[in-house]
């Protein structure tokens, strides 16, 4: 594979390798070192990546283990960064959105690993059932039931969560 069919093929993925990473590591910086490393050692390898099939999903199953090697590598803090933009009307609602998020990430990170990798690459990168059980070597049918079991904690927690912040209000309601 020379430089050009580098590009075409393997470069083509970037977008979804780097946000990959990022969802992965949670960190920007991490995140761009991981995706250089992946692609160097994809290019010093670039003579047999013509052989694969589905470049796709072996480059998402490289980027995710070489991401899982890293955390394993650095214990974690257990921090959902709140880094995320909005252009909202008021303050307020820049706060409510950015701990919906952190609430919402830290009940991603609470599922197990696998549940957690499934349902960031279905509902976050968009990807097919196919792809995912490619990329996680396992049956599609597997994958639904490790979706349909996370999607269903997540739930489990929203309304858990909910019902404490009622609880919480009508507390201070009552002490007002």
């Amino acid at each position: 594979m020379n430089a050009q069919q580098f590009q075409l093929h393997i470069l083509c993925h970037s977008d979804k390798l780097y946000r990959m990473a990022r969802s992965i590591l949670k960190d920007e910086s991490r995140s761009q070192d991981a995706y250089q490393d992946l692609m160097a050692r994809l290019w010093e390898k670039r003579k047999q990546l013509g052989a694969i099939e589905n470049r796709q999903a072996f480059l998402l199953t490289s980027m995710r283990n070489l991401c899982l090697d890293l955390l394993r590598k650095q214990p974690l803090n257990g921090e959902f960064p709140a880094n995320a933009e909005y252009n909202a009307p008021n303050p307020h609602q820049v706060a409510e959105q950015a701990d919906t998020l952190n609430i919402i990430g830290e009940m991603i990170n609470s599922l197990p690993e696998m549940q957690r990798a499934i349902i960031r690459m279905k509902d976050v990168e968009e990807m097919e059932i196919t792809e995912i059980a490619e990329v996680m070597s396992m049956s599609e049918n597997a994958v639904t039931v490790n979706l349909s079991r996370a999607r269903k904690k997540i739930r489990e927690m929203i309304l858990i969560h909910q019902q404490k912040e009622k609880m919480t209000y009508e507390q201070h309601r009552q002490h007002s």
